[in-house]
């Protein structure tokens, strides 16, 4: 193949480049959104957090309202993005017990006792959230934790402050749970733990 051949071979690709419509994402990928771009963004959380974060004079306001239609992008608009409201991004992130336990843990504004309420929508979390946030609630988690033996178990081996005899009636709704905490727990009431075991391939 010529030289001269080659050369128009890349003029079609260019061409053709050209007359293919960009997406959103394409553009935002590629740094090529402009403001005029602003309102396609808008619909759709991701894209909008992209946009506010990647194009200089991005209407923060409604790129955050956008946004914050998935906790997940509040979040990250929160994290990333300045000049955000960040009560109202909190708001939408705590709709998400992971994303509320990410939001107290990483962002500095965060109103912990809100985080707290939306990760305790879930034991695993909430279990979490009392072991690695400062300023967590250790009750109301331990609330949230004990709905579930294995978090009730988990919390009581962890979490310093924990009811140890709050998590054992919890971890007691469990066999195997029932056999760690008595096995575990140094204050565990292993005559509970045990009848609970009875029976079960976990007795002792």
């Amino acid at each position: 193949m010529s030289f001269s051949s080659g050369e128009k071979i890349l003029d079609k690709i260019r061409k053709n480049a050209e007359e293919v419509k960009q997406t959103m994402v394409y553009k935002l990928r590629n740094r090529l959104a402009t403001i005029a771009d602003e309102e396609e963004a808008c619909k759709n959380p991701y894209w909008a957090y992209m946009f506010a974060w990647e194009v200089k004079g991005a209407n923060i306001e409604k790129c955050q309202e956008a946004a914050c239609q998935d906790p997940k992008w509040a979040y990250c608009f929160a994290r990333y993005v300045k000049g955000v409201n960040i009560k109202k991004c909190q708001e939408a992130a705590c709709k998400d017990p992971a994303w509320a336990f990410d939001f107290a843990l990483n962002i500095k504004r965060a109103n912990i006792e809100r985080c707290c309420e939306g990760a305790c929508k879930e034991p695993g979390w909430a279990y979490l959230f009392a072991l690695d946030v400062k300023g967590a609630n250790i009750e109301k988690c331990q609330e949230a934790a004990c709905k579930n033996p294995m978090s009730a178990y988990k919390f009581a081996m962890d979490v310093k402050g924990a009811n140890i005899e709050k998590c054992e009636d919890a971890a007691c709704q469990d066999p195997y749970c029932a056999f760690l905490f008595a096995q575990n727990i140094k204050r565990a009431n292993k005559e509970k733990c045990r009848e609970v075991c009875k029976g079960s391939k976990y007795e002792f």
